[in-house]
């Protein structure tokens, strides 16, 4: 099934994140994370995608697929272009077809001197047109409610993004932030822009604080200062981090709910414990 068929049948939408165990050998231990997730009862998973020469783009499509056919969730599998020719991502196509894969993450993916860029794709929305003339996939794209790094403005970022939903993007899903304001606020410069396709937003429990740092310097993301004062104060705590990280998480879930958002998309960084204790929390509203 389609993503976009489901935001069309549900009002609120529940999906969840995971990525590629870097080793091959823990590629097992992958199911135990699904199958609680797969009990969760989300809507769709999405599998995050290797950089270019990456091992892990294959990871990839071996997850998508176990998710789909062991636990019959559709699952969404972002694909990069930056480091791809067009016969490359034709392969990686070809074989989501040949599974039933019907949701691609469209994106351009991050440069890195790990990997040459090549001449065929230099941004998420040239991939996203050249799998729309070609195959039959729901595609979907990225946002940034806090602006792209690589954005001068949010004009800039309203232009990009348009470009993005022009060339076939059905919905999007945005980066994490931890002030809700930021993303109301980014959603209502959509609208300006005339962009209507559901605007999904993503949610990142803090229980990690080096994690999340890092996290917040790839994406631009802002700490509010009630967020802050829970670095501040638990970050050498790691129980006491988690159990705050969580509490925050939810009431950040709870208050987009209570609003116009389309569902919620949760970043669980392999972590089943945070997806299952989030939807504890807000299994009576969602």
């Amino acid at each position: 099934m389609k993503v976009s068929d489901i935001y069309k049948a549900k009002k609120k939408v529940l999906s969840f994140e995971i990525f590629p165990p870097k080793k091959d050998t823990l590629l097992d231990n992958i199911d135990g994370t699904l199958e609680v997730l797969a009990d969760l009862k989300p809507d769709y998973i999405s599998v995050t995608f290797g950089a270019g020469g990456s091992l892990n783009c294959n990871k990839t499509i071996e997850i998508a697929k176990k998710i789909k056919h062991k636990y019959g969730i559709e699952p969404v599998m972002h694909l990069t272009c930056l480091h791809y020719s067009k016969d490359e991502i034709d392969a990686f196509a070809k074989e989501m077809q040949a599974e039933g894969i019907e949701n691609v993450l469209a994106l351009r993916g991050d440069r890195t001197d790990k990997a040459v860029e090549k001449d065929d794709f230099k941004h998420a929305s040239e991939l996203i047109s050249y799998l729309k003339d070609k195959y039959d996939f729901c595609l979907m794209g990225a946002c940034y409610p806090e602006l792209h790094p690589e954005s001068e403005n949010i004009v800039s970022e309203m232009k990009w993004l348009k470009n993005k939903v022009d060339a076939g993007a059905e919905v999007l899903l945005s980066q994490l932030f931890f002030d809700n304001n930021k993303f109301f606020n980014f959603c209502e410069q959509c609208r300006i822009a005339g962009i209507d396709i559901p605007v999904t937003p993503g949610v990142m429990p803090v229980i990690n604080a080096a994690q999340i740092k890092r996290m917040i310097s790839m994406c631009n993301a802002s700490f509010p200062d009630r967020f802050q004062k829970i670095i501040d104060k638990y970050e050498d705590n790691k129980e006491a981090l988690f159990d705050a990280g969580m509490s925050y998480a939810i009431s950040q879930v709870i208050d987009l709910l209570s609003s116009d958002i389309d569902g919620i998309h949760l970043y669980t960084m392999n972590n089943p414990a945070v997806a299952k204790k989030l939807c504890e929390g807000i299994k009576n509203i969602l």
